[in-house]
C-alpha cells in the first residue's frame, strides 16, 4: 500500500491519501480523544504524540498537528498508522454516525437551496483539496452560518477563504446573502 501525502495551505495538517476510499459518505472530524472514541484509527492516532485533530474525507485523512512538533518526527508513525488500519481490514468507524458533520437544517426555502447548491458544487470541492470540509448551519437575515473542518479548521488562511471566497460567490449569486459568519460546531 502506497500513501500519498499533501501539505495543505494549514501549515499544522498533512493530507495523507491512502489511494482508496476513506469515507463512502460524509465526513468526520476529530478534535480530541474523546471524539474519535468510536474510530480504532482516529484513537491511535491522537496516540502519537502532537496529532490534536483527525479530519477524514472521501478519499482522504488530515491529520493536524501541535505547533510545537515538527512533521519530520510524526510523519512515518502517522503513516504507518493509516497502513496498518487499512491492511486490518477494520472499520473505520464502528457507527457511522459518529463524527459525522452535525445535519444542517432542513428547509425548503428557495434561498437555502441555491447555498446548498453553491457550497456543494463550487466551495466543497476546493475545500476537500486542501484537506477539509465546510458545514452549513444556516441563513438567517442576510447571514450564512458555516463551519470549517479538517484542515480548514485553524488555517491562518480561513477567514480569508470565508471572506474573500465563499462570501463573495455567495454574493454574486445570492443577491439576498450580505455576510458569511463561521460557527464553532
Amino acid at each position: 500500500m502506497f500513501i500519498q501525502t499533501e501539505s495543505t495551505p494549514n501549515p499544522a495538517s498533512l493530507k495523507f491519501i491512502p489511494g482508496e476510499t476513506v469515507m463512502p459518505t460524509g465526513t468526520a472530524d476529530f478534535r480530541d480523544v474523546e471524539s474519535a472514541a468510536k474510530s480504532n484509527l482516529a484513537t491511535r492516532l491522537f496516540q502519537i504524540t502532537g496529532v490534536v485533530g483527525v479530519f477524514y474525507g472521501h478519499d482522504f485523512i488530515s491529520v493536524s498537528k501541535a505547533e510545537n512538533v515538527d512533521w519530520m518526527h510524526i510523519k512515518p508513525a502517522i503513516l504507518g498508522a493509516i497502513m496498518e488500519h487499512f491492511q486490518s481490514g477494520q472499520p473505520l468507524i464502528e457507527e457511522p454516525e459518529a463524527g459525522v458533520a452535525a445535519p444542517n437544517e432542513s428547509s425548503d426555502d428557495p434561498i437555502v437551496k441555491q447555498i446548498r447548491e453553491l457550497l456543494d458544487t463550487r466551495v466543497r470541492p476546493a475545500v476537500a483539496q486542501d484537506g477539509g470540509d465546510i458545514v452549513f448551519y444556516g441563513f438567517d437575515r442576510g447571514v450564512v452560518y458555516l463551519h470549517m473542518q479538517g484542515a480548514c479548521a485553524g488555517c491562518p488562511s480561513s477567514t480569508i477563504t470565508l471572506k474573500m471566497g465563499i462570501e463573495n460567490l455567495l454574493r454574486h449569486y445570492i443577491p439576498e446573502v450580505v455576510e458569511v459568519r463561521p460557527v464553532a460546531p
